[in-house]
C-alpha cells in the first residue's frame, strides 16, 4: 500500500511523517525505514527507525537508480513493515512529471513485498492531477 502526505512546502508533512513513524514503533513488529533528504531530522526519531540519508548517496540521481536503491534496502532487511519517504521531489532529481511512473512502481513493490509506503510530495493537490485519487491520502 502506497499513502501519500501532500500540500507545498511548510504545511507540517516532515512533522506529520515523524509523527507517524515514531507512532508506528510502538505498534511495530518489523522493521521501519525513514529515508530523508539529510541527517536534520535524525534526532527526531526514535532509535528503532532506521534513519537513510540520501545526499550520503549522490550517485543516486533518477528515479530507476532510486527504485534499484529501495530494493537494496529491502532485500537487507526482510522484516521492513513500512517505508517512509520524505519530500521525494527533493530525492535524485525526482520530478512532478515522474511521480506517476515512480508511485506506480512503489504500489508494485509493497504489493510484491508486503511494505507499506508512506510519501511526502511538495505539491498541491490540483498540481498532481489523477494521481490524488489512485492513492490513500493521510492529510
Amino acid at each position: 500500500m502506497v499513502k501519500l502526505l501532500i500540500g507545498r512546502k511548510g504545511t507540517g508533512k516532515t512533522k506529520s511523517m515523524i509523527q507517524l513513524a515514531n507512532d508506528r514503533v510502538e505498534k511495530s513488529d518489523g522493521s521501519i525505514v525513514f529515508i530523508n533528504k539529510n541527517h536534520r531530522l535524525m534526532y527526531d526519531l526514535k532509535y528503532q527507525i532506521r534513519v537513510v540519508c540520501m545526499e550520503e548517496y549522490e550517485e543516486i540521481t533518477n528515479s530507476d537508480e532510486y527504485i534499484g536503491f529501495l530494493y537494496g534496502i529491502i532485500s537487507s532487511d526482510h522484516d521492513i513493515e513500512v517505508i517512509f519517504i520524505d519530500s521525494i521531489l527533493k530525492h535524485a532529481d525526482v520530478k512532478l512529471s515522474d511521480l506517476p511512473e515512480f508511485l506506480s512502481r512503489l504500489k508494485d513493490i509493497s504489493e510484491k513485498h508486503e511494505i507499506e509506503f508512506i510519501v511526502s510530495i511538495s505539491a498541491a493537490a490540483e498540481e498532481l492531477g489523477d494521481i490524488v485519487s489512485q492513492y490513500e491520502i493521510l492529510n
